[in-house]
């Protein structure tokens, strides 16, 4: 299907911010890599290794990018060793996550000590412009719009990334007139794993 006109001027934006928070010869997570893997496609050649992981691809080997298929629920796994990443990226992938806080504690997982999830996600704002944009004007998928499970603030990242999955070095900014959620975590030096068992208790 035909992309609709906006999105790829936005991915395109999202893509541009991120590039500067990836260390030359890193190797590179990029969750929800979508199935013409742009994201990693322009970063090849100044990354060591590149994977890429999403339900709508094949698993594949392009150059120094290996691609692999895979969906994610509560008890899914990423197809990674531990401490085996430098930068994890999540663009505009959150919010389609049901398993918001399994596939976060996955990342914290996989990512070295000081290790870097850059992520970006629509803000609460953002809702009703991305409906009217889509379902009124028809210019962003409306498919897409409505699988949004979340929209996020400062306060709510916060709250998931640090205070439940246990990253550290919080840094948020709003980008696109406020419609959108840039945040970069790092994983501490000291790495055992958060209390997820008071996370739960706080939800309870």
């Amino acid at each position: 299907m035909a992309e609709v006109f906006l999105e790829p001027f936005l991915r395109w934006m999202r893509m541009r911010r991120v590039m500067q928070h990836i260390p030359a010869q890193s190797t590179v997570l990029d969750v929800g890599c979508g199935h013409k893997i742009a994201f990693l496609k322009s970063i090849a050649d100044r990354i060591k290794q590149g994977y890429g992981v999403d339900f709508k691809v094949e698993s594949q080997q392009i150059g120094n990018i290996e691609i692999r298929q895979m969906t994610f629920h509560d008890q899914d796994r990423l197809p990674f060793d531990d401490a085996s990443i430098d930068v994890v990226t999540m663009l505009a992938v959150l919010e389609h996550i049901e398993a918001e806080e399994a596939v976060l504690r996955e990342i914290y997982r996989v990512l070295k000590p000081q290790g870097r999830l850059v992520l970006t996600v629509p803000s609460v704002w953002a809702q009703p412009v991305l409906e009217f944009l889509s379902y009124k004007l028809k210019i962003v998928d409306e498919s897409e719009i409505r699988d949004h499970k979340r929209y996020y603030n400062r306060r709510k990242l916060h709250r998931v990334l640090v205070a439940r999955s246990g990253f550290a070095d919080f840094q948020h900014k709003y980008f696109q007139l406020f419609m959108n959620n840039f945040c970069t975590v790092s994983k501490p030096l000291n790495t055992a794993a958060p209390n997820h068992e008071s996370a739960a208790a706080e939800r309870a």
